[in-house]
């Protein structure tokens, strides 16, 4: 099955690119035929509707690349941070996607204020992800997922519910709840405890 979903996900991105760098017009028909047999197989094997995967994969300007994804690490006496998702009350590093017009460090900032009302500093980066490589987990989009130890600036504030999240709690490795692994997952999380150099996938 995930073998399938990657052959799918690479017929998507060569069609695409296909779509974005053709000239001849009977080449973009074909292309976009590619696009829309794709899309149908992605569908079938997946809980995302056509339509829905149709308006995830709009093509923009420019050549079809991973997205971005931030993450804040923040540790305080041995635990970690970790927000609730309002909707599947599944539990992750505090993050999202990165938003055009600001630099890494500056969109895990915005996001973990966002989600909890905290201010932080970024430290370093502790790693980066690939979620192609977490075969077990898999997903309709590739993500490079940019991991930042992060301090809190100034007093800890009081968490106040939001449109994303809906709780925030330190956890120890030993006690973690119900992780959203298609955003974090345990080995990440081990991974981060236990390397002194940046990791990358």
């Amino acid at each position: 099955m995930n073998k399938k979903l990657a052959q799918y996900k690479r017929l998507l991105a060569l069609s695409q690119a296909g779509l974005y760098y053709g000239k001849d017009v009977f080449d973009k028909e074909r292309f976009e035929e590619i696009r829309t047999i794709s899309l149908e197989l992605i569908s079938e094997i997946g809980k995302e509707t056509f339509e829905e995967i149709k308006a995830l994969t709009t093509i923009g300007e420019g050549h079809p690349t991973p997205k971005v994804d931030v993450r804040a690490y923040i540790k305080k006496d041995g635990k970690v941070l970790l927000i609730e998702d309002k909707r599947t009350k599944e539990w992750s590093l505090p993050g999202g996607f990165a938003e055009i017009g600001l630099s890494p460090e500056e969109n895990v900032r915005k996001e973990v204020y966002e989600e909890t009302g905290l201010t932080v500093e970024t430290t370093q980066l502790r790693a980066v992800f690939d979620t192609n490589k977490q075969k077990d987990i898999p997903q309709l989009f590739q993500y490079y997922k940019l991991v930042f130890a992060c301090a809190i600036h100034g007093e800890e504030a009081k968490f106040i519910e939001n449109n994303e999240t809906s709780n925030m709690g330190f956890f120890s490795i030993e006690e973690l709840p119900k992780l959203s692994e298609k955003r974090t997952t345990k080995k990440q999380l081990l991974i981060l405890e236990n390397k002194n150099q940046i990791y990358c996938d």
